[in-house]
């Protein structure tokens, strides 16, 4: 990859990371981030968080990740807003799913792919 490619892979997991895995959660070792801790605002919450997870799809794209990834990194975030607005159930959902974690991994693999 590129040097500014990798800037910009860097910049997107330290996004991701402070999304999803940017505390642990004493007693029970799990991450959780923003995420579903934004998301306890209902709806703008997660109205902001899938912004930021549109921001990495975003930016994958324009890394020149293929269609077919871009699409599974918007079902993931689909998903993530979808469940995330149901109160209680939806912060469960995102504090154990980690959308923006998981997109930046298919991003990262489908971009080794291509070599």
């Amino acid at each position: 990859m590129h040097t500014s490619s990798n800037r910009t892979v860097r910049r997107l997991e330290r996004i991701a990371r402070a999304l999803d895995e940017s505390v642990r959660v004493p007693g029970i070792g799990i991450r959780v981030g923003l995420d579903p801790l934004l998301g306890l605002l209902l709806v703008a919450g997660d109205v902001v968080t899938g912004l930021c997870s549109l921001y990495i799809v975003l930016e994958a794209g324009r890394l020149g990740v293929s269609r077919r990834t871009l699409a599974r990194m918007l079902l993931n975030v689909a998903l993530d807003v979808g469940i995330g607005v149901v109160p209680v159930v939806g912060d469960l959902f995102d504090a154990l799913w980690k959308a923006n974690v998981r997109n930046v991994d298919l991003a990262v693999a489908d971009l080794e792919r291509q070599g």
